[in-house]
């Protein structure tokens, strides 16, 4: 006789309380690794920076009009990259949130702009106290955080009726060559120091080169990808972005219906997607009780 032996409640406590642990450690480490990073390549020239690659990013989702005259919140702002983007699309004020070390690189570069600016060295969690906004935006941040959903429902409550979170994260669907790649690495890269990653992230961006150029003339995928953004990238910043891939704890690849889950477990409505370049999603969901609904 095959007796069913199921686990008690303090079985699944204690399942629930390491889960949480690793989650924490995770987080830890993941703010450690970006508050590094940050303070390292502060740089933003370029299209890298620029008010086209923003367009690129919100839209068709959101539009200029949108910013404009705006009370307007960026989770994880590290070197202020998109602060400064908001701010050229005419944001009234911004509300530069950042957990890592990396907020003395934005202290600087919004010093004697705090008529416009403000910077708050505080965990997604913190925004709820520094509201109400017309819109946030988390531009590649919520899939470092093993944990997001109480970030997302503190920008809910952080919300006027009627604001809008507007979030980009990386895409499981059309990715699956490249994690193939890049997954077993990750277990590599993420452990390796700063500089031993440089030099690593040196040799990768020669075939990245090569790749790109191939992009011209063959339907590869994440053709348009290549084409459109990394390949219009000075060679700092494609090397940025491969440190930035290879460099973080933790990453987690989200599937369009896990991407709107997100946003619908926390109370938004009319969640709109768009599946930016065939490999991310851009994500935007409105606050009830306003003018959007």
């Amino acid at each position: 006789m095959c007796q069913v032996i199921r686990g008690s409640d303090d079985d699944k406590s204690n399942s629930n309380s390491v889960t949480e642990l690793m989650g924490q450690r995770d987080s830890l480490q993941t703010i450690r690794d970006f508050g590094e990073q940050w303070t390292r390549f502060t740089d933003n020239s370029g299209y890298y920076g620029s008010s086209e690659l923003f367009g690129d990013i919100v839209g068709p989702l959101l539009d200029a009009a949108d910013v404009c005259g705006a009370a307007v919140a960026d989770i994880g702002s590290g070197t202020g990259r998109i602060v400064e983007m908001l701010l050229a699309a005419g944001a009234a004020q911004v509300a530069a949130i950042e957990p890592s070390q990396a907020i003395e690189v934005l202290r600087r570069r919004f010093q004697g702009r705090g008529d416009r600016v403000t910077c708050h060295q505080v965990t997604g969690e913190g925004i709820e106290k520094l509201g109400p906004f017309d819109l946030i935006v988390s531009v590649g941040v919520l899939h470092h955080i093993p944990e997001p959903d109480p970030v997302v429902r503190a920008a809910y409550r952080a919300l006027r009726p009627g604001g809008r979170l507007f979030v980009w994260l990386y895409a499981r669907e059309g990715n699956g060559l490249y994690l193939a790649f890049a997954a077993p690495l990750r277990m590599l890269t993420k452990r390796l120091p700063d500089r031993l990653l440089d030099g690593l992230v040196r040799l990768l961006d020669l075939p990245l080169m090569a790749y790109i150029w191939l992009c011209r003339y063959l339907p590869l995928p994440m053709r348009d990808y290549m084409r459109n953004v990394i390949g219009r990238m000075a060679p700092d910043k494609r090397r940025l972005i491969i440190f930035d891939q290879l460099n973080p704890e933790y990453a987690k690849y989200y599937s369009g219906a896990e991407a709107e889950a997100l946003l619908a477990r926390a109370g938004f409505s009319d969640i709109r997607l768009h599946r930016r370049h065939g490999y991310s999603w851009s994500v935007v969901g409105t606050k009830r009780g306003g003018s959007h609904e």
